[in-house]
């Protein structure tokens, strides 16, 4: 009975515990770019040092539970010790020796994986310019002069770089398998700069709490070669979609967007946005955005 019990239990739990091993497959420990993989391998260092941290507390604390236990009355309990330079040694010396070693470590680390950092070996950087809205992701190319809506499509092996600035409330894009986190504010610009080493479709999204569509502020990074890149670049001119003041209107309402593209933009979009958040709080810097589209007559 007991049997049958657990098995029960744990046909009713796996589903559960697998879809953990899902989340763990768009996390970075799955690396897909140059930035991940450094920060991967960097956090499985760090992992391997704490272990000398953690090894000593879950082994002596136990054995010490075990040795002062009330019913054990064969070891002598001496309460008064006096001053012990061993065990002032092994107390101090190894936590120093750790945060010294850790620091050594983090300094080049922090430098390398800096979102500002440019990744120079992978040649001239694709220029991405990101919008964060509520609850969407619009990605403006403005050397091709076209823009995407929870889509950003990225040649395969070649840097990329990315502006970030809010429309609206504070963001914060997460490219878990190629970069790390990094923020966007309205009236401010940050960077962020990655590479995707291979093919695929690689999730990205908010992970700043702003509202009830904060759930589903995701999208894609699709990574392609450089021919399909460049036809897909093709057929994003030809569609013929504007990003007018009618469609900035119609984007900067509340509300999740499905992916989509936008054949043109006007040039400076990007700083025209920023220009009409600086200074503003939150709330008015979104009933402007609503109400009317930066440079409306510049977009015609």
């Amino acid at each position: 009975m007991k049997h049958r019990r657990f098995r029960a239990i744990l046909a009713a739990a796996l589903p559960w515990l697998l879809q953990g091993c899902g989340a763990l497959g768009h996390g970075f420990l799955n690396a897909q770019g140059p930035v991940a993989a450094h920060e991967r391998h960097f956090f499985l260092i760090v992992c391997g040092i704490l272990v000398f941290v953690a090894l000593p507390v879950l082994v002596l604390v136990p054995l010490i539970a075990w040795h002062y236990r009330l019913s054990n009355t064969h070891h002598a309990y001496r309460p008064k010790w006096a001053f012990s330079w061993t065990l002032e040694g092994f107390i101090w010396i190894p936590p120093v020796g750790i945060v010294v070693l850790l620091a050594f470590l983090l300094w080049p680390a922090t430098q390398r994986d800096d979102p500002y950092t440019r990744l120079a070996e992978r040649g001239v950087p694709i220029r991405v310019q990101a919008i964060g809205l509520d609850w969407k992701w619009v990605f403006v190319y403005p050397e091709q002069g076209i823009a995407t809506v929870n889509e950003l499509a990225v040649p395969t092996g070649r840097a990329v770089q990315v502006e970030l600035t809010s429309g609206t409330v504070m963001q914060s894009m997460l490219l878990p398998q190629l970069a790390g986190q990094i923020y966007a504010m309205a009236g401010m610009k940050t960077r962020l700069n990655f590479a995707a080493d291979r093919d695929g479709r690689y999730l990205g999204q908010n992970t700043q709490f702003n509202g009830e569509g904060f759930a589903h502020q995701k999208f894609d990074v699709v990574a392609m070669p450089d021919d399909a890149y460049r036809a897909w670049l093709a057929r994003a001119r030809a569609a013929d979609r504007p990003l007018d003041a009618d469609a900035w209107r119609a984007l900067s309402a509340r509300g999740v967007a499905p992916p989509g593209v936008y054949s043109a933009v006007p040039p400076g979009f990007f700083e025209r946005v920023m220009a009409e958040t600086a200074g503003q709080s939150h709330a008015h810097a979104h009933a402007q955005a609503s109400a009317r589209a930066p440079a409306a007559g510049a977009m015609r």
